[in-house]
């Protein structure tokens, strides 16, 4: 049985969905306390590496997305497919998903 080694360049979002990269998460609050691994809040936002070609219509034509890989987003908290490729980690999620694209 052969072996599929995974990685950005061979992990292809479908319809309108999104991959992207998760910002790291604070490891120190505002006042100077350091948060142990589980006290930490899930990340929010991240960066896109990857986009599918678009939402299909009824016709048949494709919606395009309104973000574009290297877009910065902040994306609703709980959404998405957490995905480890090597040592990094990415969230798979669906574009109604994404709430703002940060400037």
């Amino acid at each position: 049985m052969s072996t599929i080694a995974l990685s950005v360049t061979t992990l292809r979002p479908l319809g309108d969905r999104v991959l992207l990269k998760t910002l790291k998460a604070e490891e120190k609050t505002s006042g100077g306390i350091l948060l142990p691994g589980t006290a930490q809040e899930k990340p929010q936002t991240g960066e896109i590496v990857g986009v599918g070609p678009g939402k299909a219509n009824d016709d048949g034509t494709r919606q395009a997305l309104e973000v574009q890989v290297g877009d910065k987003v902040l994306y609703a908290k709980y959404s998405g497919t957490e995905v480890k490729l090597g040592t990094e980690e990415y969230v798979l999620l669906a574009e109604k998903d994404i709430l703002a694209v940060l400037a």
